[in-house]
């Protein structure tokens, strides 16, 4: 196990020897003129080949055309937009905003304003639940909002003792993982009880914001800031098993279940990359240098892209990085 560090600061002399070889290599750079502030998080349309991007600081989503490497379209006057989620099927697509506490729902393809659910104060992250049919939103002092996507109501709400940020929903069974980052904890919630049901101390390793997971082989990724690193969770004993440093202010990591890869995006200004060579067991294989502020990302393993967002600083405009992985 490597003993804590900066990834970015202790190993950038060895970048030189990977050219060539790196498991992500930037493909295209999206401009997005004129947007200033600080981005949060993505969605992605795969079949329709669109990014989602929450233009947090500037108050506004972003469309853009993966495929052709350009902006399609803005959706104005939001109120400082955080999560983002698509549904594919009914072609719409959901904003939570952190402000006025609403989840907007626009058409897919008028991008104009379907729906508007009020009272989710400091609304977050958002999920759906394809299988089932179920939006989650985190929002306020600690809860979880399951909304049904065919009436538009909430149908219930999990309450936690902290605010919630990254969460990951079991497709296949009644789990939600929860990081609750101000209660220095994971949490475990059945979302068919609606109550939690167990409770992971993050107690060596703080400030625990963004999460993956690997239901094939029952692993949780939770990345912590306080110091930087990634604490690994065997979800069926539900211990810590693993950890490892990131570079720091991390708040976005993606695990690519076909090259068994974890990607972490630091606001320190780098990409990490780690390799799995057996069930625990982690190899750091790349930092890349990116641009400070740059710490949300979204990966899509049926595109084969990780997309970064970098914000405007200074010289530096606003702008959608795609890096290509290497198959």
């Amino acid at each position: 196990m490597k003993t804590c560090f900066s990834i970015a600061s202790a190993l950038a002399f060895l970048l030189p020897s990977l050219k060539g070889a790196e498991p992500l290599t930037l493909a295209k750079t999206i401009p997005l003129h004129g947007v200033t502030g600080r981005f949060d998080h993505f969605a992605l349309d795969v079949k329709g080949q669109r990014l989602f991007v929450a233009a947090l600081g500037n108050n506004t989503l972003e469309v853009i055309d993966v495929a052709g490497s350009k902006r399609l379209h803005t959706i104005k006057s939001l109120s400082k937009p955080t999560g983002v989620a698509f549904l594919p099927d009914e072609n719409l697509i959901c904003v939570a905003n952190g402000n006025d506490g609403s989840l907007r729902v626009f058409d897919g393809q008028s991008y104009q304003l379907r729906r508007t659910l009020i009272n989710l104060d400091d609304a977050d992250n958002v999920r759906y639940d394809s299988k089932n049919k179920r939006l989650y939103v985190g929002y306020g002092d600690g809860a979880l909002a399951a909304i049904d996507p065919g009436k538009w109501e909430v149908i219930s709400s999990i309450k936690l003792p902290a605010h919630p940020e990254s969460f990951q929903l079991d497709p296949s069974g009644a789990q939600i993982w929860v990081n609750l980052p101000d209660a220095k904890q994971v949490s475990v919630l059945d979302r068919l009880n609606q109550k939690v049901v167990a409770t992971w101390p993050i107690n060596q390793f703080q400030a625990n914001f963004p999460m993956a997971l690997n239901l094939v082989n029952h692993r949780l990724f939770v990345g912590c800031r306080q110091p930087p690193q990634v604490v690994v969770f065997d979800t069926t004993a539900g211990k810590p098993v693993a950890n490892f440093p990131v570079s720091g202010d991390t708040d976005d990591l993606f695990y690519d279940p076909n090259l068994k890869r974890l990607y972490v995006s630091c606001g320190e200004g780098y990409l990490d990359a780690f390799q799995n060579s057996d069930q625990d067991k982690w190899t750091w294989i790349q930092t890349l240098a990116t641009s400070p502020g740059a710490r949300t990302c979204y990966f899509s393993p049926d595109l084969k892209q990780l997309y970064l967002a970098v914000p405007q600083k200074g010289l530096q405009q606003a702008e959608v990085r795609s890096y290509s992985t290497i198959h």
